[in-house]
């Protein structure tokens, strides 16, 4: 059996979230594991388990490095409406052009699997729609204190309805919808919460 210590734990695990994210967990067996990372199978299960726990610590890294860093961008940025338009161009950019163009989310994609059966990986996507839906309300809140927002607007509500729209431009663009119509939706939708004049 390899020594565990002969490789980058780390470095495996940000190779076998790009697996996951690109194939999805489906269509990832252990030989595909294997291939993207170089190690043989007793390294990966006496490292990581089996596949579903080794997708589980992937789905937890992506969290990690990838959704918080932007939720916590967007929950301290104080400009309101600007700063949640900020958060859609850039996500509607990531989704459709550059190197993970048409992945989708892994989030996402585990909304839509069957992997969101297992209360483990549901832990983590609640977890995570909970920090999606406090970042929009927060940035929701600062453009209440600005004016920004018509008065029948409530930044809890509508912070629901827009993290339901950050997972439709998820898989939206992974089925490919264009950078275009998806602007044009997130922009009406935001619209329709701005203060009149």
């Amino acid at each position: 059996m390899a020594d565990i210590k002969h490789f980058d734990p780390d470095a495996t695990l940000e190779a076998v979230v790009r697996l996951f994210w690109k194939q999805g967990v489906a269509a990832t067996g252990v030989q595909d594991i294997v291939n993207a990372t170089g190690l043989n199978r007793s390294s990966l299960y006496s490292t990581y388990g089996g596949k579903q726990q080794l997708y589980l610590a992937a789905l937890n890294r992506y969290v990690a490095a990838r959704s918080q860093p932007v939720f916590r961008q967007l929950a301290e940025d104080r400009r309101g409406l600007p700063a949640v338009a900020d958060f859609f161009r850039s996500l509607i950019s990531a989704r459709t052009s550059g190197e993970h163009a048409r992945w989708g989310c892994l989030v996402s994609n585990a909304h839509a699997g069957a992997e969101s059966g297992d209360l483990d990986v549901r832990a983590v996507l609640d977890r995570h729609h909970q920090g999606l839906c406090a970042a929009l309300r927060s940035a929701l809140e600062a453009a209440r204190r600005d004016g920004q927002l018509a008065p029948s607007v409530d930044p809890v509500s509508a912070a629901d309805l827009l993290a339901l729209l950050a997972y439709g431009v998820n898989t939206r663009s992974q089925a490919g919808g264009d950078a275009r119509s998806l602007s044009r939706t997130v922009d009406a939708a935001l619209d329709s919460l701005r203060a009149p004049g």
